[in-house]
């Protein structure tokens, strides 16, 4: 196993002949390398030859595909040339030429040339210090991007992409906009509304929406594969692929509707009659079902539920089987007829909604990284701009090199063979770039991300075959210890012996390390009977009783285990950030943080880097959102259990019983057999119960000061109405004392990771939009939306929690596999298949499919080809967990219900020693327990007085006012319906401002005047771009609200202009100097955030005018 691999065009060559052909920036070259081979120190070391070879550096282009691994190889570039440019500390000169020497030799320099190319190492780092241009490492989409950038305006019209644009690089947010403007088209549009209601008939509503959600995120493909002309016949009509059951218009008019067809059903009924009673009456039941024309009576008399034929008795009569194969044909048709039905109608269905979503992008000025690549691929093929576009790519392009070459996607190789294949067959040119590309399809595991290991073995081949490249080999790892890579091996080797893999060779090792591959026990499942389950459920009050799910408590269970046994590897001195987990999903990783946290261990989930997703974060978050929208009461519960309050879960279901006790009981019990309504009884009025904000203050909890606590939140949703988002924070953590509350919950190595997370965050209120114009709610969205990244611990210290995905790229020395014992996850809905092979420019074939796990009889080869391939990424992800390990591998699971086909514990448990169950642990203690914080909070009793007493002070409500806001309320939603509010909504108003039944009908007859009136266009959809209600903005110091601030398309009236609308009950309100000045700094405030735009002001009166002001 020590015996290193390596091969050159297929055959065996040494080390030294692999590295020196690899790391030749002159030669175009396509390496396969097996994981902790050393895949990016080669592709490094090619750049720093083509530098010692004259390259300048802007000329070298290096491809990775993400932010990080890009930054990764910028990081050791530059650590290597500073490295090469001086003598370390106590080395002498010999030694220090020695050194230099030695890389040079191993990046495959010639002995002779030694002399000159040390010189040149030792100088490079100044010279390009000197030069003051990078050698350019980028993702494929900063690429892209920057192509797009020098794109004609021609080619961005073309592809339907604004002139000036930002870059979505999540588009998460714009798929959520898009839904309503497609819907309101399919609602507009008969033939639309029909399949759509046809799609939401087979699916539900749900998956209904996943199945147009999927096409698209699939719109890149689609889109190509319809202009070529290979959608609408994806799936081939039935009558094709069954030939002889052409001339009817359903299958199952083959039996029903034709003479010989209903003969032979007869036959099989008479054939039955004179058998066993149960027999024969399948017999009549196949006759009334043929009378009736009634196909599902058909088939059910002949096959059972499971779909197989029927024994009627030891010898079949051959009428009936010769009924029961021509049944058994007519439902394949079926299925083919129903599979292409559901086919055309997803398509008719996907080709607005990719419209939509286009024309939503054009008018926010928004590109997305699909449109990124598909703008590359035009200008790198098109006939008249490829050679503008290739001649700027020659001139400054002379090294090409991509990293992580198995995750490119069909589009991504498309648009780079566009430009390449100019050279193919002419051995290179003067002018073309050298070609490098780096992979291992084994680690291909983001076919959701529409990678495809095809795509890495069609540029190989072009490589070799258009370019006079080279193809090297490397199974030789650095990483591994002997007893991990034998498991590695042999668990790969036996699914290749199995048909379930292809192209394995196994590997050898430079470690030397001791190795240990472990099982921990399997956390035992009950039996079926001692769980109960099988039972009739039995109402719960989810109050007072906890919900207990099985799969819950095992998966804790087993995450309590795997704690424990971390715990045991730091005591016997590990250090922490020297373990791994890994999981297929996040979901047992976030159950592991919470065990471990428990224990004090310090843990981290790399892939969550997004500010907004951090713990305390969000607990800080949730109380904003709580109390700038106070009907919130889950995220209110959230801030209450969190460091900020400290309360416990029993206080919380005090809360919750108190808000109970507080709603309007109904006429009749819900469920608990408590009597039922009678037949013609109206509805039960709709119950609204009281937000826990207003129940807090009369809820008597036994460790804590209710009416305190309710000052101190009231304080802090003044601060939040009044303060822009910044000085409200910042006045929250300090009266709260936030930041040491967080720092005392968290364990001590993770302490200083918290305090920089919600730092982060208070200066988050500055960075977006730069702090101006923004309510704390509009902060609050724009946060989540724009996913700010975390800071990361300059020390980190923690066990690392990943996915296996997360995991690409980095090792430790122990890794544990959490999970292991589940199947493979499954699929079942509705999926889009897709055949796109390498070579071909286009998918040439894309189906849609009601049910992955029931594809059609001509879909049957596209549906296995896309099985073999998930089948394949799954042994990807394992081969991927299993090389993490440098020496130590340990798999953890629950036992499943039933043994799958296959798990990750099933091919590996064989291998590995069974460890025992460990010890409790707890959590340490000592002197970290104890840290100082610089800043002490204010006294508090003062603050909450005022809260208190501002809160007293406040106006009674008088008939005007309520009268006018509950028209607010009502106009607030008046987008509810096409016909204005739900009819509800007028009962809440008077619970909401305690209006009564005469105030109600005013205000109802007021706000229909408004929206029925002189500004009807402010809510009609062919009138509006956007629209917004309840705008809050900080203007000049002082808190503005905009009652409705519309974007209205240009038409007959004029120009494209924003309109700011404010909601008067009066019906002469420009006679209120007062009131047209403050609608006067409305205008004032929106002209601001919109610089260069038209905006008007206008009031809305209570007699249906439009009243411009200024």
């Amino acid at each position: 196993m020590t015996t290193p691999a390596y091969e050159h065009n297929g055959a065996p060559c040494s080390r030294a002949a692999f590295y020196a052909i690899a790391c030749d920036p002159r030669r175009s070259v396509a390496v396969e390398a097996c994981a902790g081979a050393g895949k990016t120190w080669m592709l490094v070391s090619r750049i720093l030859r083509a530098l010692l070879d004259g390259a300048a550096p802007q000329e070298i282009l290096a491809i990775t595909f993400t932010k990080k691994a890009a930054g990764e190889m910028r990081e050791r570039l530059q650590q290597w040339l500073a490295d090469f440019a001086a003598p370390r500390a106590a080395e002498t000169p010999e030694a220090w030429q020695q050194r230099l020497d030695a890389e040079l030799l191993a990046r495959g320099i010639e002995p002779q040339r030694l002399p000159s190319q040390r010189e040149q190492l030792q100088n490079l780092y100044q010279s390009l210090l000197a030069q003051g241009r990078p050698v350019q490492i980028r993702t494929f989409h900063s690429w892209f991007a920057a192509l797009l950038r020098s794109a004609p305006l021609s080619v961005l019209q073309q592809l339907g992409l604004p002139s000036t644009y930002e870059l979505l690089e999540d588009d998460a947010d714009a798929v959520a906009e898009v839904w309503r403007r497609y819907l309101r088209r399919v609602a507009g549009d008969a033939d639309l509304s029909a399949d759509y209601a046809a799609l939401v008939a087979t699916l539900g509503r749900h998956r209904a929406h996943a199945a147009l959600e999927g096409a698209l995120a699939r719109r890149v493909e689609f889109l190509l594969a319809d202009a070529a002309g290979h959608v609408d016949d994806a799936v081939e009509p039935f009558d094709v692929l069954y030939p002889r059951l052409a001339g009817v218009a359903q299958p199952a008019d083959w039996l029903l509707q034709r003479a010989a067809g209903r003969a032979l059903l007869q036959d099989a009924a008479r054939a039955l009659a004179p058998l066993a009673r149960t027999y024969a009456a399948k017999g009549a039941e196949l006759l009334a079902a043929l009378e009736a024309e009634d196909w599902d009576g058909v088939v059910a008399a002949l096959f059972t539920k499971n779909g197989t034929p029927r024994a009627f008795s030891k010898h079949t009569h051959d009428d009936v089987r010769a009924a029961q194969n021509e049944v058994e044909a007519v439902l394949a048709a079926e299925a083919q007829h129903a599979a292409r039905q559901y086919h055309l109608r997803m398509t008719r269905l996907t080709r607005p909604l990719i419209e939509s979503f286009a024309e939503l992008k054009r008018e926010r000025g928004w590109v997305d990284m699909s449109d990124v690549e598909r703008a590359a691929l035009t200008l790198l093929s098109d006939p008249f701009l490829s050679g503008w576009v290739q001649e700027r790519l020659d001139a400054r392009t002379r090294h090409l090199l991509i990293d992580e070459f198995q995750d490119t996607n069909p589009l991504q190789w498309q648009a780079l063979h566009a430009w390449l294949s100019s050279y193919a067959g002419a051995g290179g040119g003067t002018s073309a770039p050298s070609v490098f590309i780096v992979g291992d399809p084994k680690q291909s595991i983001y076919r959701f991300r529409r990678a495809d290991p095809q795509v890495f073995i069609a540029a190989q081949d072009f490589i070799v075959n258009a370019l006079d490249g080279d193809r090297l080999a490397c199974d030789h790892t650095h990483r591994n210890a002997p007893e991990v890579l034998g498991a590695v091996n042999t668990v790969m080797l036996a699914a290749q012996a199995a048909d379930e893999f292809s192209g394995y060779r196994a590997h050898s090792t430079e470690s030397t390390a001791r190795g240990h591959i472990g099982a921990l026990p399997l956390i035992p499942r009950p039996d079926r009977a001692a769980t109960g389950e099988g039972d009739e459920p039995v109402w719960r009050d989810s109050l007072t009783t906890p919900r207990v799910a099985l799969e819950d408590s095992l998966r804790t269970l087993e995450s309590r285990q795997a704690a424990r046994w971390i715990a045991s590897r730091i005591a016997a001195g590990v250090p922490p950030d020297r373990l791994m987990v890994l999981a297929r999903k996040r979901l047992p990783l976030g159950e592991l943080q919470a065990e471990l946290r428990q224990l004090g261990i310090a843990c981290e989930q790399p892939e969550q880097q997004v500010l907004g997703e951090q713990a305390a974060v969000q607990d800080v978050l949730a109380l904003v959102d709580a109390l700038v929208s106070p009907g919130h009461d889950l995220a209110l519960a959230r801030a209450l259990k969190s460091p900020l309050f400290d309360l416990t879960d029993d206080d919380l279901v005090r809360i919750a019983l108190a808000v109970r006790a507080s709603t309007p009981s109904p006429p009749w019990g819900e469920g608990r057999g408590e009597g039922q309504p009678a037949p013609d009884a109206p509805p039960p009025p709709r119950r609204t119960p009281p937000a826990w904000l207003e129940v807090l203050p009369k809820t008597e909890l036994p460790t804590l000061d209710t009416h305190a606590l309710a000052a101190d939140l009231t304080q802090y949703r003044h601060w939040l109405l009044t303060l822009p988002p910044h000085d409200a924070l910042q006045a929250i953590y300090s009266h709260r004392d936030v930041l040491a509350r967080f720092a005392a919950a968290a364990p001590a190595p993770e302490r200083a990771q918290v305090l920089a997370q919600l730092r982060a965050l208070l200066a988050a209120a500055l960075r977006v939009q730069g702090g101006r114009f923004l309510t704390a709610y509009q902060w609050l969205r724009a946060l989540r939306r724009q996913r700010l990244p975390a800071p990361r611990p300059s020390a980190p210290q923690a066990v690392q929690l990943l996915t296996v995905h997360g995991a690409k790229g980095l090792e430790a020395d122990e890794v544990l596999l959490l999970d292991a014992a589940s199947a493979a996850p499954r699929g079942g809905g509705p999926t889009t298949l897709i055949d796109w092979p390498g070579e071909q420019p286009a998918p040439t074939r894309l189906v849609f499919l009601a049910s992955e796990g029931a594809p059609p009889p001509g879909v049957a080869d596209l549906a296995a080809q896309e099985a073999a391939a998930q089948a394949r990424e799954e042994l990807n992800a394992l081969y991927v967990a299993m090389t993490r390990a440098r020496g130590r591998l340990v798999l953890s699971g629950v036992t499943p219900y039933s043994q799958p086909a296959s798990s990750w514990w099933q091919r590996i448990e064989a291998l590995a020693e069974p460890l025992p169950v460990p010890q409790d642990a707890v959590a340490p203690a000592g002197d970290e327990d104890s840290f100082a914080m610089l800043e002490l909070p204010p006294a508090l009793v003062q603050q909450a007085q005022e809260a208190i007493e501002s809160e007293v002070a406040k106006a009674e409500p008088t008939d005007t006012s309520r009268v006018g806001e509950a028209m607010h309320w009502l106009l607030e939603h008046a987008a509810d319906t096409p016909q204005g509010w739900l009819p509800e909504r007028v009962a809440q108003a008077r619970r909401r401002f305690g209006a009564d039944a005469d105030q109600a009908v005013r205000a109802e007859i007021l706000a229909r005047r408004i929206l029925k009136g002189d500004a009807a266009w402010a809510w009609a959809t062919a009138e509006v771009l956007e629209a917004f209600n309840e705008i809050e903005l900080t203007h000049q110091g002082q808190r503005l609200r905009i009652d409705r601030l519309v974007r209205r398309r240009a038409g007959a009236h004029g120009d494209e202009a924003w309109w700011v609308l404010d909601y008067k009950s009066a019906a002469r309100p420009e006679r209120d100097a007062l009131l047209v000045e403050q609608l006067g700094r409305y205008r004032e405030a929106v002209s601001l955030i919109h610089p260069g735009q038209t905006v008007v002001a206008a009031f809305l009166s209570a007699d249906g005018r439009v009243v411009s002001v200024g």
